[in-house]
């Protein structure tokens, strides 16, 4: 089966649109113990997201929207999994004398078992690039190697979840790696409540980004994107200085590669929009919006990343038109 991706997007924007705008985001200075409570908290996130979703739909419901058994066994086993690495990770810090974060509140926008399914597919992405982006910064080598055992899991859930919605489960040769700015931002999307007693962590989010609702799927090499109302958000990131006489650019995510578009105002100087998509692997990619035509790093991020799905022209789905846009 095929999982709307226009329908995803728009849920998982559409939280994190209402965000207040940050100021400008620095790279975080980081130890092993605020490494760990970073995982914890995203290992937190999945395993409620799990919960709440196998609470709220059943197990005929899941073969009624064409997920057929075993889907729902595997994912009690996820579920599991998720709640096994919560316990590892506030296990080791408890033993490393660091106090682990609580649990958060969260909110998750999913309304059925599709919109369900498509975003456990975006969340197991999102926790395979922020194992792999965390890794340069763990000092202790057994916190490594366990990180890596948790990566490896996660990396088997997303290729699972992605397979069952009819789409590769191994899009690319290399996974991407993400910064801690750049996942706390689209974790923040579902982020309710932070307990007020939490050790605090040393990350911000970037100002949210949301893509236009588009009726087709994405093509390498050929689809437009159009970032709405993002000029107008950035005026107001800046304080005013960024212009329309000022270049940014989308900056595209996939693998370990980077490629950067130069984006140009539209709609009455609100939206940002390219004219078309970089060639590049497909699957889940990110996209950011950046100050720098050569550099993505945490000072020169503007707005985003958020995930969208690249298919390579010709591997679309067999109906590309997707349902008309609310």
């Amino acid at each position: 089966m095929r999982f709307n991706n226009t329908i995803l997007i728009s849920l998982v924007a559409g939280l994190g649109a209402s965000s207040p705008i940050a100021k400008r985001v620095n790279t975080p200075v980081v130890n092993d113990g605020i490494i760990l409570n970073y995982a914890l908290t995203l290992e937190y996130l999945e395993r409620t997201f799990y919960e709440q979703g196998i609470a709220n739909y059943s197990q005929q419901m899941f073969r009624d929207a064409g997920f057929p058994d075993p889907f729902y066994q595997n994912l009690l086993t996820i579920r599991d999994d998720e709640r096994t690495h919560v316990t590892f990770l506030s296990t080791a810090l408890t033993a490393a004398g660091v106090t682990p974060v609580k649990q958060l509140t969260y909110r998750f926008p999913s309304t059925d078992v599709k919109s369900f399914v498509g975003l456990a597919s975006v969340l197991e992405g999102v926790g395979v690039s922020a194992y792999i982006g965390a890794a340069a910064s763990i000092a202790n080598k057994n916190y490594l190697t366990a990180a890596g055992t948790i990566l490896t899991v996660e990396s088997r859930h997303s290729a699972y979840i992605r397979s069952s919605l009819g789409q590769s489960p191994f899009p690319t040769p290399f996974d991407t790696p993400l910064d801690f700015n750049e996942v706390y931002t689209m974790a923040s999307s579902f982020i309710v409540a932070v307990p007020t007693d939490n050790p605090p962590l040393p990350f911000m989010p970037f100002p949210s980004l949301t893509l236009e609702c588009s009726q087709y799927y994405y093509t390498a090499g050929s689809s437009p994107v159009t970032f709405t109302n993002a000029f107008a958000d950035a005026q107001k990131f800046s304080n005013g200085t960024i212009t329309t006489n000022t270049p940014i650019y989308a900056v595209f995510f996939s693998g370990l590669e980077k490629t950067f578009v130069q984006v140009r105002i539209t709609r009455g100087n609100k939206d940002y929009k390219i004219d078309t998509i970089p060639a590049m692997d497909a699957g889940q990619v990110y996209v950011l919006l950046s100050k720098s035509a050569t550099d993505a790093s945490d000072e020169n991020v503007i707005a985003g990343p958020m995930t969208l799905e690249v298919y390579q022209k010709g591997t679309e789905p067999s109906t590309p038109k997707q349902p008309a846009c609310s």
